[in-house]
């Protein structure tokens, strides 16, 4: 059995650099994350495999089976055992009474019919499957805690201070800060990691929001949601359909915080201060409760905007 790998190897490089005029070429070394193949295996049987960095890996696993919807809570999964392989990792679960039938009888589905044109319409469905909803969660955020959020992030990532080549994702608490935080090369796999400590350790999704370091795709808001998160915080852009799936879930979606500025795309009344410092023109023009797939219209202030459906 190989030892545990690393997460972080020291790799030589040839650097180029400006040198007044000129250029100066030396050699020297650089730290550089890991990544590895991860396979998730279900009762013996191999479920899904990708590249991420080899650490938390329980969190990983439970994060993962809540977010692909083969679990609903942590009691479902009886067993956890990460096997080091010379090729990669295999982190085998064991999966009780209907999670483990569930999964069998899924596996049965997705191995029907081939060859035809709908074949995928599964995984299509699965891609755009309903989002969990955070409508009623009371969570407000005041504009200084949504950049404190992004900044006491940027503190706990040692993987990102060694490399510069990693996402993180974090949930915050106001009150009590950033309580947990991972990081990975994916930033799906660093939101699952998330997802499975804070089940691991039975923290609410409501009292907190995620906050991530990427761009947020439709997979973020449904993984946030699942978590449980009526506010995602993210240091990036967001996709069209992120925010229609993070409008459907009642999420509140802040993106592109730089400093203390930073743009709310839906449920902006969670971030009280921000609303209330729109004029009656911009308020008027609020997201609806039932967006449509329409073309959006931007309504901006110094630092906050409103994107209204329809």
């Amino acid at each position: 059995m190989p030892e545990k790998r690393p997460t972080l190897l020291v790799v030589p490089r040839i650097t180029r650099r400006r040198k007044g005029a000129g250029e100066v070429y030396a050699t020297d070394s650089r730290m550089v994350p890991e990544e590895t193949p991860v396979a998730f295996s279900y009762n013996g049987t191999t479920h899904a495999v990708m590249m991420a960095t080899p650490t938390d890996m329980e969190d990983f696993a439970v994060g993962f089976s809540l977010s692909e919807g083969i679990i609903a809570q942590l009691d479902e999964i009886s067993e956890i055992t990460v096997e080091e392989h010379d090729e990669g990792v295999d982190v085998q679960m064991v999966l009780a009474g209907e999670a483990g039938q569930e999964l069998t009888d899924r596996r049965r589905r997705m191995a029907g019919p081939v060859g035809c044109g709908l074949c995928g319409i599964e995984s299509i469905e699965q891609a755009l499957k309903p989002v969990a909803s955070v409508d009623r969660a009371k969570l407000k955020l005041m504009p200084d805690e949504i950049a404190d959020a992004v900044k006491l992030l940027s503190q706990v990532q040692p993987l990102h201070s060694e490399t510069g080549a990693v996402h993180a994702a974090g949930f915050y608490v106001p009150g009590k800060g950033v309580v947990a935080a991972r990081e990975d090369v994916g930033r799906h796999n660093a939101l699952d990691k998330l997802a499975g400590a804070l089940c691991r350790s039975g923290v609410k999704g409501k009292t907190g929001a995620v906050v991530v370091t990427s761009r947020v795709s439709i997979e973020m808001v449904q993984k946030a949601a699942i978590i449980g998160a009526p506010i995602l915080i993210a240091v990036s852009a967001p996709t069209a359909l992120a925010i229609r799936t993070a409008h459907a879930a009642g999420m509140t979606l802040v993106a592109l915080v730089r400093g203390d500025e930073f743009d709310v795309f839906t449920r902006p009344e969670r971030v009280p201060t921000a609303l209330a410092q729109l004029d009656t023109k911009a308020a008027d023009v609020l997201p609806k409760p039932n967006p449509d797939t329409a073309a959006s219209t931007l309504v901006q202030s110094p630092t906050v905007r409103l994107v209204q459906y329809g």
